[in-house]
C-alpha cells in the first residue's frame, strides 16, 4: 500500500512538474479587457492543455518592467505592447525576434497587413506579430461633396478644392487643423500629413530629412488647413464638436470617435442629429485613411499597432501557439475588448482571406448602448476604414529610430516651430531649416 502512494504521489509530481505554462504581460488592464482575455487564456488551455497566467501591466510602466525583468533573467513568455518598443527590444536582446518570425511564415504572411508588418521589420526578420491598430481617419461630410461634386479628399489637391468649395465660415469651416501644441494630437495630424506627402524622419542612412521641397510642400498645404480652421489654438476636442455640430467639412480624428459618431455616447451628442435623426450625421460621413501629396502619389496612412512580442526567456514552442491562438481562434475574441479602436491587422486566412475582417464588422462597438458596426456603416466604408493598416506607416521605427520620435512628441520642438511657421514667424524655408537643426539636436 505504501509502495502504491508512492508512485501516485510521484506520479502526480511528474505530471505537475511537466505542464506547460506561460506568463502573458498585457496592457489591456481595464477589468472588462481582463475578463476577456481570461477567457482567451482558458479556452486555449482547453483546447492545448497549456495554462497562460495573464498579467496585466500599466503601459507607461511597460519599458521599466522588461528591463527589470530581462535583467533578472525572468521575461515573461509573450508580451503584448505598442510598436514604439519593438524594434528597441529586438536590438537589447529581449525579443526573439525568429520565433515571431517563424509564426508569421506558419500563418501566411500575406494575411497580415503589410504596413503592420514593414514597421517592425528587423533585418531579415520580424520583431513581434501584428495584434491589432488603429488608423488615423479624415472624416468629410460626403453629402456636401456629392452636392458640390468634389472627390473624396485623398489627396492635397482634392482636400485644397473641397475647402475653396465648403469654407463659409462661421456657417461651416472647411478644416478643423491641430493648431496646439501642447497636444500630442498636433504631432499625429501633421505626420500624418508629412508622411502622405512622402517626408520621411530619416533616410537610408540615417540622416535627418526634414529639410527637403517635401517638407516645404507639407509647410504650405498645411498653412492652407489652417486658414481654413477656426482660430485658436485647436486640438480633439474643437475638431470633434464642430463636426459632430456640422460646422465643419473635414476633420482628422482616431476611430475612437465612432462610438459618439454613430449616438453610442451619451456624454458626447451628435447635435447636428437633433435637428434630423440619430445616426444622420454617421450616415453623411466619408472616412479617408490613404492620403497623398504632390511629391508621394502613392499616398501614405498613419497607423498606431501593438504586437504580441515573444521573449528570449520564453517557453518557445508553447509562446508560439499561444501567440498563433490570439490571432485565429481567439482573435474575434480579442477584438471584441474594443473594436472600435482594436482594427484587425490580420485580415484571414490563407483560406478565407476575409475572415477576421468580415467577423470584425459584425462586433458591437459604444459605450452607453452596444450595437454592430454593421447597423451604421457599409462594408466599403469599414473597408476604408482597415485600408490604412495595410499602408499605415509612422516615422523612425522602421529605420530604428523609435527613441527619437519618443522624444519629437515628448519635447513638443517640432509642434512648436509648425505652430511658429503657422502664426508667421518663420518662413517656410526658415521653418524646413530650423526643423532639420532642432531634430538632428535631438539625437
Amino acid at each position: 500500500m505504501r509502495r502504491t502512494l508512492s508512485l501516485i504521489v510521484a506520479l502526480l509530481v511528474l505530471t505537475v512538474a511537466s505542464a506547460q505554462s506561460l506568463t502573458f504581460w498585457t496592457t489591456e488592464e481595464q477589468p472588462e479587457r481582463m475578463a476577456v482575455q481570461e477567457q482567451i487564456a482558458a479556452d486555449f488551455e482547453a483546447a492545448t492543455g497549456i495554462s497562460v497566467d495573464v498579467v496585466p501591466v500599466t503601459e507607461s510602466q511597460l519599458s521599466e518592467r522588461m528591463t527589470a525583468a530581462f535583467a533578472a533573467g525572468d521575461l515573461p513568455d509573450v508580451v503584448f505592447h505598442p510598436v514604439n518598443y519593438s524594434l528597441g527590444w529586438a536590438e537589447a536582446g529581449i525579443l526573439d525576434t525568429a520565433a515571431a518570425t517563424e509564426v508569421i511564415d506558419d500563418l501566411g504572411r500575406a494575411t497580415f497587413g503589410s504596413g503592420a508588418l514593414d514597421l517592425v521589420a528587423f533585418g531579415d526578420e520580424t520583431a513581434a506579430v501584428p495584434m491589432d491598430g488603429w488608423t488615423q481617419l479624415l472624416l468629410y461630410r460626403a453629402d456636401l461633396f456629392e452636392e458640390q461634386g468634389l472627390e473624396p479628399p485623398t489627396s492635397y489637391e482634392a482636400i485644397r478644392a473641397a475647402i475653396d468649395a465648403l469654407h463659409d465660415p462661421p456657417n461651416m469651416y472647411g478644416f478643423v487643423a491641430a493648431t496646439d501644441p501642447s497636444q500630442d494630437y498636433f504631432m499625429q495630424v501633421f505626420e500624418h500629413f508629412a508622411l502622405a506627402n512622402g517626408v520621411e524622419l530619416v533616410d537610408e542612412a540615417g540622416d535627418i530629412t526634414l529639410d527637403t521641397p517635401a517638407m516645404r510642400e507639407t509647410l504650405d498645404f498645411y498653412q492652407a488647413l489652417a486658414d481654413a480652421s477656426p482660430p485658436g489654438n485647436l486640438y480633439w476636442l474643437q475638431s470633434r464638436e464642430l463636426y459632430q455640430d456640422g460646422s465643419a467639412a473635414m476633420i482628422v480624428w482616431s476611430p475612437f470617435i465612432l462610438t459618439s459618431l454613430v449616438g453610442l455616447r451619451d456624454a458626447v451628442p451628435v447635435t447636428v442629429d437633433a435637428d434630423q435623426y440619430s445616426g444622420w450625421l454617421a450616415e453623411n460621413t466619408g472616412f479617408v485613411t490613404n492620403i497623398a501629396g504632390p511629391s508621394n502619389p502613392d499616398g501614405a496612412g498613419w497607423a498606431q499597432i501593438s504586437y504580441a512580442g515573444i521573449t528570449v526567456d520564453a517557453d518557445i514552442d508553447a509562446a508560439q501557439e499561444f501567440v498563433k491562438y490570439l490571432v485565429s481562434d481567439g482573435y474575434l475574441d480579442w477584438l471584441s475588448m474594443a473594436a472600435h479602436a482594436k482594427f484587425p491587422v490580420r485580415r484571414g486566412t490563407m483560406e478565407q482571406p476575409n475572415l477576421y475582417t468580415e467577423g470584425w464588422s459584425q462586433l458591437e462597438i459604444g459605450v452607453d448602448r452596444f450595437q454592430p458596426m454593421t447597423d451604421f456603416f457599409s462594408a466599403d466604408v469599414i473597408d476604408a476604414m482597415v485600408e490604412g493598416l495595410e499602408t499605415g506607416s509612422r516615422w523612425g521605427f522602421a529605420k530604428g529610430e523609435g527613441a527619437l520620435v519618443g522624444r519629437l512628441y515628448g519635447t513638443r520642438i517640432m509642434s512648436e516651430i509648425v505652430r511658429d511657421f503657422l502664426d508667421g514667424a518663420r518662413t517656410v524655408d526658415e521653418t524646413a531649416e530650423t526643423l532639420q537643426q532642432r531634430v538632428n539636436a535631438l539625437r
